[in-house]
């Protein structure tokens, strides 16, 4: 069976760099840091008190009072990242096959925001049992996906892939496969995060996995730095609209790249470290890569999973250099978790949109905060460090990882 072709015809984001695609463009193309002091809740008792938060977000701009009470807000976020992907898809509405037009969104945590505030609710009232109606609709991860479903009335494919940090990744691979095997036309995916909280940001300090740089928010995520010491922690949302090629054609849609592969595999080794030869990630790249029908030198730039964090960093380098040999050091490679942070389940879609720029605009987005490499590291790999590299590119992979050993890695080339 010959498999179809799928492309991106529409992007939208909301993420600690900008409300909109030309903000976060911009700024990744500056190498501007979102990270800043926590303002979502006190954090003077916690270990870390700064978080890459959105900007200026304001809820009441594109929802009314009685549809917040329905959405937390990773929902929130993927209402907001999905209407901008929609309307820059310039899909018509009313004459597109909506039974064929799906949903296949990711969280890898969902509404904790919403259990964190319905259980704090239930504590400080005295045992009594007072919990809204759609506490359970609001938390639970799949629901982004069933709002923008409704929204739209998209009656395909329909569901929200988790698997922590490689969730996003995940859903854009399970898009791309119903896209081949024609058992849709066109797919909202992407995924969305918002852990900011005082249980997501507490119960990261306890792994000690985030960084606790609290006199340098700015420069706390260093990926491949030696000084690094864990990630910060991001919210936000990014979304693609995925389609067969010859629809998208047929129809004169604007063609940002086409989603050639996906690689997936597990590392089998630890609940949250990962195999520190980068055995798990290999595999997924080199699947993503077999997939794609490519060879491993079609491979201009990796954006790397590249969180900040002293085992996880060192692993993927590993994993890369095995992966492409003499040609990892032809390659760039860069970390854009170092401006964003790490938007958990969010961040493969966001990363994706990354390498939707370096094809289009032949701008490789920097790993900031790059002062001192690790010494485990080799100086001559091109990691895109501290500066933007103009580079015309036709094949971008983006790797993300997730506790629990989840790997996955997407292809995205010029078409």
């Amino acid at each position: 069976m010959k498999q179809r072709r799928v492309v991106v015809t529409g992007i939208g984001t909301i993420n600690p760099l900008g409300n909109n695609i030309e903000e976060y463009f911009s700024n990744l193309e500056k190498g501007v840091s979102g990270a800043g002091p926590i303002t979502h809740f006190d954090p003077s008792h916690f270990k870390t008190k700064f978080a890459c938060e959105l900007k200026g977000y304001d809820p009441s701009q594109f929802f009314d009072r009685k549809e917040l009470r329905k959405y937390d807000l990773y929902t929130q976020y993927a209402l907001v990242a999905a209407e901008q992907a929609v309307k820059d898809s310039g899909l018509d509405l009313e004459s597109i096959d909506k039974d064929m037009t799906g949903v296949i969104w990711a969280s890898g945590i969902g509404g904790l925001e919403t259990f964190y505030q319905e259980v704090k609710s239930y504590v400080e009232g005295g045992q009594i049992p007072r919990y809204s109606p759609f506490f359970i609709p609001k938390m639970i991860a799949d629901m982004a996906a069933g709002h923008i479903s409704m929204k739209y009335g998209f009656r395909g494919p329909n569901y929200c892939t988790v698997s922590a940090c490689a969730s996003s990744n995940h859903a854009m691979i399970d898009a791309l496969t119903y896209l081949r095997l024609g058992r849709a036309d066109i797919i909202v995916t992407g995924g969305s995060e918002a852990a900011i909280n005082p249980p997501g940001v507490g119960g990261f300090n306890s792994m000690q996995a985030l960084s606790t740089r609290n006199d340098e928010p700015t420069k706390a995520s260093r990926p491949f730095d030696a000084n690094r010491d864990g990630f910060v922690i991001g919210e936000g949302a990014g979304a693609l609209i995925l389609e067969e090629y010859e629809h998208a054609k047929a129809r004169g849609a604007k063609i940002y790249a086409e989603v050639a592969g996906g690689g997936m595999s597990a590392d089998a080794y630890h609940l949250t470290a990962p195999h520190p030869e980068g055995i798990g990630a290999r595999k997924a790249m080199v699947d993503a890569i077999h997939d794609a029908g490519l060879e491993l030198t079609d491979i201009d730039y990796v954006n790397t999973h590249g969180t900040s964090t002293p085992v996880g960093d060192l692993a993927e380098i590993k994993g890369i250099v095995a992966t492409f040999g003499e040609h990892a050091y032809k390659m760039n490679i860069s970390a854009t978790k170092s401006m964003t942070g790490h938007l958990l389940g969010a961040a493969g879609a966001i990363e994706a949109l990354a390498c939707i720029m370096a094809l289009n605009k032949g701008i490789i987005p920097p790993t900031i905060n790059n002062e001192t490499l690790d010494p485990e590291i080799d100086p001559k790999l091109n990691l895109t460090l501290n500066k933007a590299q103009q580079r015309d590119i036709n094949v971008a992979l983006s790797n993300t990882f997730g506790f629990g050993g989840h790997n996955s890695s997407v292809i995205f080339k010029k078409l």
